[in-house]
């Protein structure tokens, strides 16, 4: 069975984050919100893999991630490996380059998640817990002792639906 390694990356700015909406002809994960990011090829680094797709689908220069992944899920049944990084670093302006994928892309705060389908459940609290040291609209940052850090790479193997070929 074919490995799908697969790269994503979580772009953040002040209080909110990118997502783009999978178009609902895709196979994989349709008609859901996703992050940009995409399949690694062979012999290919994955931050080399990460900064190519984000160059293609939104049109931007990764500049960098924030540390370790925020989110690791293996799938051996599925043959699926997913990484996910987050970002405040990237240069130019983020445009939906590949419309065939994504039939939007936009910027959303914490507050507008609720009614949103997204391509993994968890995304919603791992957003927040990635949004909640930015500061509130007055620029005062939550205390310490409220802000959550940022999930481990320890995430449980999660079941996903099985891809039948690159998305």
């Amino acid at each position: 069975m074919e490995d799908h390694r697969v790269v994503a990356v979580i772009l953040l700015r002040a209080g909110q984050v990118l997502l783009c909406h999978r178009s609902p002809a895709r196979l994989a994960y349709p008609d859901v919100w996703d992050f940009p990011g995409g399949h690694v090829e062979p012999g290919e680094n994955p931050l080399d893999a990460l900064r190519r797709e984000v160059a293609e689908e939104l049109g931007v220069g990764l500049q960098g991630v924030n540390g370790g992944p925020v989110l690791h899920r293996v799938d051996p049944q599925r043959s699926l490996d997913l990484t996910v990084w987050a970002s405040r670093r990237w240069r130019g302006e983020a445009s939906n380059m590949q419309p065939h994928e994504h039939d939007a892309i936009g910027w959303f705060a914490k507050d507008q998640f609720d009614g949103l389908a997204f391509a993994d459940p968890s995304y919603p609290s791992l957003l927040r817990d990635l949004l909640s040291d930015w500061p509130d609209a007055a620029g005062k940052r939550p205390p310490v002792a409220a802000r959550r850090t940022p999930p481990s790479p320890r995430f449980p193997v999660l079941r996903t639906r099985q891809i039948t070929q690159h998305p």
